[in-house]
């Protein structure tokens, strides 16, 4: 079973497996149709594509963020539409680090399934390993997945606002982004206070997820004697924020958890105080 990563050898010797499915990630922020276009050019061989716009967010809303969280129900149906069953192994992938496929994993996981993994290296190491792929879409096949909803995956705006919370949030987003320096996607700029900041890239050295052991060690720097059911990831709209936890998944550090809103969500209000600067 795999649950955090998957190297590209470990999938091609399962590719022909029935009970393996396979999704492609790919996606643009800056042209939200980018990613269908290269699934419908080339993609990994049986692989079906979910949209992060479509799929695997829901529509925004006066008061949410730029990727809500998306409907349940809905994405059960598309995900049995493309044959998932309860013990399905599923990989995921994108070619950007794994920050979008990131965003799958993390709602597998929220839905009950924990046989999902993120294809290290992505569609870029696949290429590279001459490995099989396809422009055909594969057939639609009925899965019976039967979710298991995991709520304590999720702290929500309305616990951050609580006086004294517990919470240690840690921000995905680069620096500039972080600092308030620059921000070309939110009308605001700046981070939640008391926020710490651990950018997504720092867990990747070129395509590939870094040494496990490196990646601990740098975690736990960060942490400290931080519990770690007390982590809450955050990122501009809770969809790159998914990749820091799967570093965490992978090196051990279990039991953080994802505010999905994050700081597109946050600034709807300008009631919540915002942080510029490191601090």
């Amino acid at each position: 079973m795999y649950q955090t990563l998957i190297s590209v050898p470990d999938l091609v010797e399962n590719l022909a497996n029935p009970n393996w499915l396979v999704f492609d990630c790919r996606f643009s922020l800056a042209d939200t149709e980018l990613g269908l276009f290269m699934y419908e050019g080339n993609h990994i061989q049986g692989a079906y594509y979910l949209h992060l716009d479509n799929d695997l967010s829901s529509p925004i809303t006066p008061t949410t963020g730029r990727h809500p969280m998306p409907d349940a129900d809905q994405l059960i149906a598309k995900l049995r539409a493309c044959g998932l069953n309860n013990d399905t192994q599923v990989v995921v992938y994108d070619d950007n680090f794994g920050a979008m496929a990131a965003r799958a994993w993390w709602l597998l996981r929220w839905l009950g399934h924990d046989q999902v993994a993120v294809l290290n290296g992505g569609f870029e190491a696949w290429r590279k390993a001459q490995a099989p792929m396809t422009s055909h879409e594969p057939e639609p096949r009925q899965g019976h997945f039967t979710a298991h909803m995991q709520p304590d995956f999720i702290v929500d705006v309305d616990d951050l606002m609580q006086p004294n919370h517990p919470w240690q949030l840690v921000d995905a987003r680069s620096v500039e982004r972080f600092t308030g320096e620059k921000e070309l996607i939110d009308p605001i700029a700046g981070h939640i206070p008391g926020s710490w900041n651990r950018p997504l890239t720092d867990n990747v050295e070129g395509i590939y997820f870094k040494a496990p052991e490196v990646l601990r060690a740098e975690w736990e720097a960060l942490l400290k004697a931080t519990p770690l059911e007390q982590i809450v990831h955050v990122c501009g709209s809770g969809v790159t924020a998914c990749h820091n936890q799967l570093a965490m998944e992978y090196v051990g550090l279990t039991g953080s958890k994802l505010y999905p809103g994050s700081w597109s969500e946050w600034i709807r209000d300008p009631s919540r105080p915002i942080a510029l600067g490191k601090d």
